[in-house]
């Protein structure tokens, strides 16, 4: 395993850090802490972080060209008012069932969404992974658990995606106009028995897959046909997702988690990372909205 160097981007720790994205137009990174209903937000690298608090669990953001954001939460898809705050429903989602809630997600090259939901106890087979563009929702994999490691190739024929406990991270080919899967999900990398958990990923200019393993404190680096490229390792086991940030995307973060950890045995648990490595990334597409 390699080390190639970790250190500390920010230093609040979140019950459960998650969704990472770099708004090169702002020149911002934005996260979550899902279960302590926060957002994140802190000019990239340096500055000071703001907390906002907000009123339901919320797991990930997207930009548009026109600046306004738009956050995944518990109900639905929401627009943000980035001077503001403010927050207005935009799309419903799984909005009559309070048993769920969001969690991965990310935008394919298309300008469409795709959203993962799960169970907020973690039940089995209790969430879905959804396409949805311009208001419109359509359900593409039902009874999933836990949705992770959504992320698509550069040219967006290739959309990854996961269903944690089961150990397994599929590759689906798709129409690249609108994200749209056109064919079966196949394994890209069976996991099942190995140290860790399948969690976050994102896809480089390359097409290099760079996933955070759960409870394994680590972040891989998997080659388009499934190689595996480098581990570089996180000081906190429970490492959760990566994002590609910067003015040219050559950095990499990563979210952690703090839930359940013993914090006297584990101080960085939950806080962000950033990876002393340069690396070919790419910014997340903008968001095609109504």
């Amino acid at each position: 395993m390699q080390d190639d160097g970790v250190s500390i981007l920010c230093d609040i720790p979140c019950e459960l850090g998650e969704g990472p994205s770099y708004d090169p137009q702002s020149g911002k990174l934005f996260w979550f802490d899902i279960v302590g209903r926060k957002l994140l937000e802190r000019p990239f690298p340096d500055g000071p972080t703001a907390v906002h608090d907000l009123p339901f669990m919320a797991s990930a953001i997207a930009f548009s060209d026109a600046g306004t954001q738009l956050l995944v939460g518990e109900t639905g898809i929401y627009r943000r008012n980035p001077r503001t705050g403010a927050l207005t429903l935009h799309t419903p989602l799984e909005a009559d069932n309070p048993k769920t809630r969001s969690n991965d997600a990310r935008v394919h090259p298309s300008g469409a969404f795709w959203i993962g939901t799960m169970a907020k106890d973690e039940g089995e087979a209790a969430g879905a992974i959804y396409w949805s563009r311009e208001g419109e929702v359509r359900t593409l994999y039902p009874g999933i658990s836990i949705p992770n490691s959504i992320c698509f190739s550069p040219d967006g024929r290739i959309t990854y995606f996961a269903d944690t406990p089961r150990g397994i991270l599929y590759r689906v080919e798709c129409d690249a106009a609108t994200g749209m899967p056109t064919g079966e999900p196949r394994t890209f990398l069976d996991w099942r028995g190995r140290e860790g958990f399948i969690d976050g990923s994102v896809v480089d200019a390359e097409g290099v897959l760079w996933n955070a393993r759960w409870a394994a404190g680590a972040v891989d680096a998997w080659g388009p046909s499934g190689e595996h490229l480098r581990t570089i390792r996180v000081p906190a086991r429970q490492s959760t997702c990566p994002a590609f940030a910067g003015p040219d995307a050559s950095r990499m973060i990563v979210t952690t988690a703090a839930r359940g950890r013993d914090k006297a045995k584990e101080p960085d648990a939950g806080k962000t990372f950033l990876l002393n490595l340069p690396v070919k990334g790419r910014f997340e597409p903008r968001v095609t909205i109504s």
